[in-house]
């Protein structure tokens, strides 16, 4: 077992995302793109965790699989939106008895045209707080280059993060297409007094009308550089083979920069984020 932030203390990490299967077929999947990733010998892979719990369950059992059966190191994340201060301790008892140490503390948002929930949290920030209690797990929280949509301004935004990372050992990035997004969040944590690694995540672009969608929900831009490239191609493979290329590019800026890690969102698919990680050297097939 390992701390991640015991690995951002000393070296460069690699990371893939992963989210909890719904079906059979989606097992299938998850288990073969987790059997070719593991072969590249990654720091670590985060599991994520349904709107407003949905996938609570779920997330578990992807963790517990993959702590009994693989030789990953499981991130688990958690989110504070529709639960009670009993049921996550109830959660953080499951994963430690599963040998989980690692954990990423999130905010949350409900399912789409659900009621409120019952949730005896209000931020991340509360949850982040009964995660630490426990000294049990090494903790992340999200960071959002281009800042939180729902952010009253940029400065709330970065305080708000300088707060979380006065209790987390690091933070992992919503996905963004421009380093400098990346580089000026470090600057600006920095200028608070904030040298936690913060680990940024990339995302490959293989649909543009989905990666559009996701980028209007999560605060970011995609370039109008990279939608005129995608607007060009004609076939799902270019559209591919496009989307490989700026990540890779993206993820060499990012090593330049002193990125203390990479953290590649999959969508449960090996070839893509395999494909990146050989291109930027990061490990060797």
């Amino acid at each position: 077992m390992a701390r991640i932030g015991d690995l951002l203390a000393t070296r460069r990490t690699l990371s893939f995302e992963f989210f909890p299967p719904k079906s059979s077929n989606a097992q299938m999947n998850l288990g073969k793109a987790v059997g070719e990733l593991q072969g590249l010998s990654p720091d670590f892979v985060s599991i994520t965790y349904g709107a407003g719990g949905s996938d609570r369950h779920r997330t578990g059992d992807v963790v517990k699989w993959m702590r009994a059966e693989t030789d990953l190191e499981p991130m688990a994340h958690l989110t504070c939106v529709g639960h009670t201060r009993t049921e996550v301790a109830g959660l953080l008892v499951d994963h430690r008895r599963n040998g989980v140490e690692n954990i990423l503390a999130l905010g949350g948002d409900l399912p789409a045209g659900a009621p409120p929930a019952k949730s005896d949290y209000r931020h991340a920030l509360d949850l982040l707080h009964d995660v630490a209690v426990t000294g049990c797990f090494s903790i992340g929280v999200a960071a959002h280059p281009e800042v939180h949509p729902r952010s009253e301004s940029r400065r709330s935004d970065r305080r708000h993060l300088a707060e979380k990372l006065s209790m987390a050992d690091f933070a992992i990035t919503q996905f963004f297409f421009d380093a400098e997004h990346y580089v000026r969040l470090v600057d600006e944590m920095a200028e608070l007094g904030v040298d936690k690694p913060i680990v940024p995540g990339i995302m490959p672009v293989t649909n543009l009308r989905q990666i559009q969608r996701m980028a209007e929900m999560s605060g970011a831009e995609v370039p109008q550089w990279l939608i005129d490239r995608l607007e060009m191609c004609t076939t799902a493979d270019q559209v591919r083979r496009v989307g490989i290329d700026a990540a890779s590019t993206l993820c060499r800026d990012l090593v330049e920069a002193g990125a203390p890690g990479l953290h590649l969102y999959t969508l449960n698919s090996a070839a893509t984020a395999k494909e990146i990680a050989v291109n930027v050297d990061l490990v060797s097939v």
